[in-house]
């Protein structure tokens, strides 16, 4: 008995995305594009909290919450593009520190910046043949409030949630190289 309710149970798990893809259907190029620019516009949100003396934590636990499938029975793979001691943040907690900063890491709070802007140029966009993961690449550029843009490459890898909204299971970004 307790072998087949641990079959239902991995059954159940694993088809989460497929129950989300049947009742929402595939992931489309569009619906990729719409998360990049509210995953942007999050980010420059978060920024604006914070220049503002707002609770910009709160802001920045709703952004990851939002964009992100921390919680979801889901593996996180993130490597963001300013973390060189604590690489990976397979954790809610970890994406919020690389966000609005920690003290005594090495944390600074990428997202309280602030940014005015984050334009997306995609090299390529691939959906699953089923239509249930969606990767995309590029470059995408964060807009200073000096008016300079950063250059920055990335991966995002995506999967429907049970609403049918976009989350990421997959976030790799780093500084371009530089042979200096």
């Amino acid at each position: 008995m307790r072998h087949f309710l641990a079959l239902a149970l991995a059954a159940f798990l694993f088809a989460a995305p497929t129950v989300a893809q049947e009742m929402h259907g595939p992931i489309t190029m569009a619906e990729v594009e719409a998360a990049q620019q509210a995953w942007g516009e999050g980010i420059v949100a978060i920024g604006q909290v914070y220049s503002n003396g707002g609770d910009y934590h709160a802001r920045a636990m709703e952004h990851i919450l939002q964009h992100y499938a921390y919680g979801a029975n889901q593996t996180i793979l993130f490597k963001p593009t300013l973390a060189a001691e604590d690489q990976f943040r397979e954790d809610f907690a970890g994406a919020l520190s690389y966000f609005v900063g920690t003290e005594g890491t090495e944390d600074g709070g990428f997202a309280i910046a602030p940014y005015t802007n984050v334009r997306w140029a995609n090299e390529g966009t691939v959906i699953s043949e089923d239509g249930d993961m969606a990767m995309a690449m590029g470059n995408y550029f964060f807009t200073g409030t000096d008016g300079n843009e950063t250059k920055v490459e990335y991966s995002f890898g995506y999967v429907k949630d049970r609403n049918g909204d976009l989350q990421i299971v997959l976030h790799h970004s780093s500084l371009p190289f530089s042979a200096n």
